[in-house]
């Protein structure tokens, strides 16, 4: 009689596990805003406690060292991993929606049944401008994104929300840490924000050969560390909400940045602090503590991913192809390179950029170094700034220089000095590996139909190159969707309505 007793347990016991194992797969992915990957604890940095808890989750779970975003800038980043296609696939090639309809991973899983959640950066993170969100919360309800307690409370709500309903979901986390103002204590917080859970000073920091070591770079540091500090504390917030649903088991998280650190050389450029990021992954069927530093992943691989993960399929072939062999332990073949695309920053002129890599060397095309074009951006802080104007910094101008200006191409090697401060472009030595790279480069422009194929294959001839980039290169307005038109304009006027009220009410006041 206990024999047969203890049978029916197992049978009981067994059929549960099945039924559990059967619910369909959720898929959480959270991303951080402006996370250099030089600042992750799991690429061995010398930084005291800086993010213990993704650190840990990293250990947990499958980390792929050798991980990279594509477009290593905010929205062109983003609109990769939603579509599994390169930015010159899917003509999102800067700040623009999607123009020509194409499969979305947030469309798809709604379509299937899913609840597509999101928090943060939600324009950033939505190509189609039609599409609609089943629960979304952005910049303002999260404490201008830098709160941890209010993400954790809106992914509690989102969670009880599916398990109410009895709905997989697609739930997209985007912390808006630690992207620009970095977190400085001696200045006022915006509203909601919440102060990290440990604060740095400026010789705690740990200077990137990228960068030069003077004061404002370590200020500027300590203050960027404080807001990954925050970014840690939101994302364990998050994670600690799912456990506390159930549903943890059960769902594949996903952990990357969208581009380097805000820093020259780094975010919206094609080096290697500009593209690699900390990849993390936890999955029912991972291969748990596994690190992988053989095959090389990217963003644009994480929409065939999630298919794979869940058994979904669509009639579209993406760019990417899925990593689930790998999560699980085991090889892939053709994983040798990786690809980076620039082409339009958030504001300013067109500044094309490529760059492939396998794991030793890298290579940059730079064919915008040819209009004379002077870079900037947004990620300089006062850096740039200090060292143009005080004689003190004499020594780094022409670090600042070839910042502003490039060379039209750049060849380093990653292993021997990922910070990219030797360019071995003329070296004898190395044109064998330079030549394959650049073969590489080329047999990917032919098959996405790059843009800037011909200014790669006539990089010789300065006067065609500058010629093509002024009246052949896509423009902004062409990539563009009618709706994101619309709207720009909508916003000018409004704009200069605001500007002419406020001019007529100051005169009114005198």
């Amino acid at each position: 009689m206990m024999n047969r007793i203890i049978i029916v347990l197992v049978f009981v016991l067994s059929l549960g596990v099945t039924r559990a194992q059967d619910k369909p797969l959720n898929i959480l992915l959270f991303t951080a805003d402006d996370l250099g990957y030089e600042a992750s604890g799991t690429f061995g940095r010398n930084i005291p406690d800086l993010t213990p808890n993704l650190d840990k989750f990293a250990d947990e779970g499958v980390r792929f060292d050798q991980a990279h975003t594509n477009s290593p800038i905010c929205m062109p980043s983003r609109s990769i991993m939603a579509t599994g296609l390169y930015g010159v696939s899917s003509g999102m090639m800067g700040f623009m929606h999607m123009k020509k309809k194409v499969p979305t991973t947030m469309h798809t899983f709604q379509d299937n049944g899913y609840l597509a959640g999101i928090l943060g950066k939600v324009n950033h993170s939505t190509p189609d401008m039609q599409f609609k969100w089943d629960y979304v919360h952005d910049y303002a309800e999260l404490g201008a994104g830098r709160s941890p307690s209010k993400y954790a409370a809106f992914s509690t709500e989102f969670f009880e929300r599916c398990k109410a309903e009895g709905k997989p979901f697609y739930f997209m986390v985007n912390s808006h840490d630690p992207h620009r103002p970095f977190y400085d204590p001696e200045k006022p917080m915006k509203k909601g924000e919440e102060r990290p859970s440990k604060l740095y000073s400026p010789d705690e920091v740990e200077v990137p050969g990228y960068l030069p070591d003077i004061p404002q770079v370590r200020y500027e540091l300590a203050c960027y560390y404080n807001s990954i500090r925050r970014l840690d504390d939101t994302f364990n917030a998050v994670i600690d909400a799912l456990k506390e649903a159930g549903l943890y088991d059960n769902t594949m998280i996903v952990f990357l940045s969208d581009n380097g650190s805000a820093f020259p050389f780094a975010k919206a450029n094609t080096y290697v602090a500009s593209t690699k990021t900390p990849f993390y992954i936890h999955h029912p069927g991972m291969k748990a503590g596994h690190v992988d530093d053989e095959h090389m992943v990217a963003e644009v691989d994480l929409f065939a991913t999630f298919l794979d993960a869940t058994g979904i399929t669509i009639k579209e072939q993406t760019d990417g192809k899925s990593f689930m062999p790998l999560v699980k332990g085991k090889k892939q073949k053709d994983r040798n390179y990786h690809f980076g695309e620039i082409d339009y920053k958030i504001g300013g002129k067109a500044t094309p950029m490529r760059s492939v890599d396998n794991k030793r060397f890298r290579y940059i095309f730079n064919p915008w170094h040819m209009t004379g074009y002077r870079y900037s951006n947004s990620n300089e802080g006062e850096i740039l700034k200090t060292i143009e104007k005080d004689p003190e910094y004499a020594e780094y101008l022409e670090w600042a220089k070839m910042y502003r200006y490039r060379v039209p191409e750049e060849l380093y090697d990653v292993v021997n000095d990922p910070d990219g401060t030797n360019n071995l472009i003329d070296d004898p030595n190395y044109q064998k590996e330079l030549a394959e790279l650049q073969q590489a480069l080329r047999n990917w422009m032919v098959e996405k139909n790059d843009p800037a194929l011909t200014m790669f294959d006539n990089r010789q001839d300065k006067k065609l190159v500058n010629d093509y980039m002024q009246n052949e290169f896509p423009t902004k307005r062409s990539l563009m969707p009618d709706e994101q038109l619309e709207e720009i304009k909508r916003k000018a006027e409004l704009k200069k309505k605001n500007k002419a009220a406020n001019k007529k009410a100051k005169k009114a006041k005198h």
